[in-house]
């Protein structure tokens, strides 16, 4: 889906055949902005939460429940705005890429359907969860918090499945522009799913860790170093950092997966403009397109068939097996795959020092630059999914479909969307509105009176 967030990107930067057929891309592009962050807290929050109120029933200790108590509140308010963001994507499914949904829905709409089932079991169990504090026994009130979690990754994983599915289509034949014989569950368990899944699994965790962590480092530099708020910063910094680290392994793996299935993507990647064996990795330069190289970037030999292949000599297929029209734009892929894996390693690291210094002295750092770090860790880890997204995305265009449908097929030719556009913003701009009057409504009751209550 987020191929027509990165579609867009294409077209605003290297021009669009129609102003409305732009919109439409825009249109599509702001709702996947707004949405990803969502996700992401729909796929980690309810663990964080889960395990601050395991360790209230382990312990007895009061600030885990209030810690927790207000986390779910918080998870509430995110997803009734998910809720809003949600049903909006679904509806621009089907009015801005009517050929893509009308040719391939049968293919993968099961995998809609299983989305909108696991929705709907994470809304019922949400509102237990939240309203039972305090009316259901400490055991059930936990048990109830088991399918938010549950219902929050395979919610995930069948919108990925699809995503996965656009980069590696398979379980159909098309005659005359038609699917005939589809396979929905084929095609739902593509080959290309599972590093898609897990490497937006784990960036979940990496997103929704370091923003929380920010909010508490930020209380931790103002001199509130009470026990709840250094529970709340230890709990998120353990899952984003445990979480950082893990995301280069997986990285490699989808680098390798991209290299064997979608090489003119992986060339993007690097501008490799020719096919040769023990290809270099070049960090920062620009691609210059009338040259064919990456130019003013400091060039490493062999490393990028080292990180692609594992063989110093491994060979790697360049642009120049495809005509201009079938290449992605190599800047736009280049420049978002190395702020993804730029802001990637530096949150990495930040992760190892804190669990280093926790490992072995059992504390948080004591550096003030650290707490800082951490403050900026979220905003820029939204940076590096939003880059991410890119790299996957724009490197596949010009396909919607990887080599059956290209994006230009797909969106729709309406005319008008500009009232359409200008309402969606004003949608969001309420909707930012009101979370950040929320969350500062629920900030402004002190955390203490909560720990009182949850005494009771």
């Amino acid at each position: 889906m987020t191929s027509l967030f990165a579609q867009q990107v294409v077209e605003t930067l290297g021009g669009g055949s129609h102003p409305d057929t732009l919109l439409a891309r825009q249109m599509q592009a702001l709702s996947l902005t707004v949405h990803i962050p969502i996700v992401c807290f729909g796929i980690a929050f309810p663990a964080m939460i889960l395990f601050v109120e395991g360790l209230y029933l382990r312990t007895g200790d009061a600030t885990y429940k209030a810690l927790a108590k207000r986390w779910s509140k918080v998870a509430l308010i995110l997803f009734a705005v998910g809720v809003v963001t949600g049903t909006i994507l679904s509806f621009e499914f089907g009015l801005l890429w009517p050929e893509f949904m009308a040719t391939f829905g049968e293919v993968f709409g099961i995998g809609f359907a299983l989305e909108g089932i696991s929705f709907f079991v994470e809304a019922i169990f949400m509102a237990i969860y939240v309203y039972g504090w305090d009316r259901l026994s400490r055991r059930a009130h936990f048990l109830t918090g088991i399918p938010i979690v549950i219902s929050g990754f395979t919610g995930s994983f069948n919108v990925i499945a699809v995503n996965g599915w656009m980069n590696a289509p398979q379980g159909f034949r098309l005659e005359k522009g038609r699917v005939v014989e589809a396979q929905p569950w084929h095609a739902l368990i593509n080959d290309n799913m599972w590093h898609e899944l897990i490497h937006m699994y784990v960036a979940g965790y990496i997103v929704a860790g370091f923003l929380v962590a920010g909010v508490y480092a930020a209380a931790w530099l103002r001199g509130r170093r009470d026990r709840y708020h250094r529970t709340g910063l230890v709990v998120a910094l353990a899952f984003a950092s445990l979480a950082a680290p893990v995301q280069v392994v997986i990285g490699d793996w989808a680098g390798r997966s991209v290299a064997a299935h979608q090489p003119a993507k992986l060339a993007a990647f690097e501008g490799l403009q020719r096919t040769q064996k023990g290809a270099p990795f070049t960090i920062l330069g620009y691609y210059d397109a009338t040259r064919g190289e990456v130019r003013y970037g400091l060039e490493v030999p062999r490393l990028l068939s080292v990180l692609a292949t594992h063989d110093p000599n491994g060979r790697l297929v360049g642009l120049d097996t495809l005509p201009a029209r079938d290449r992605p734009p190599v800047n736009i892929v280049r420049f978002a795959f190395q702020t993804m894996i730029g802001i990637g390693t530096a949150l990495a690291l930040l992760g190892v020092l804190f669990i280093a210094t926790w490992w072995r002295h059992r504390r948080l750092p004591r550096s003030r630059w650290f707490y800082r770090a951490v403050m900026a860790a979220g905003p820029l880890s939204f940076v590096a999914l939003i880059a991410g997204w890119i790299t996957t995305e724009v490197g596949r265009q010009p396909w919607i479909v990887y080599q059956v449908m290209r994006t230009t097929q797909a969106v729709t030719h309406a005319h008008g969307l500009a009232v359409g556009y200008a309402f969606l913003i004003v949608v969001y701009v309420g909707l930012a509105c009101a979370v950040a009057w929320l969350l500062r409504r629920l900030a402004s009751r002190a955390p203490q009176s909560e720990v009182r209550e949850a005494v009771h």
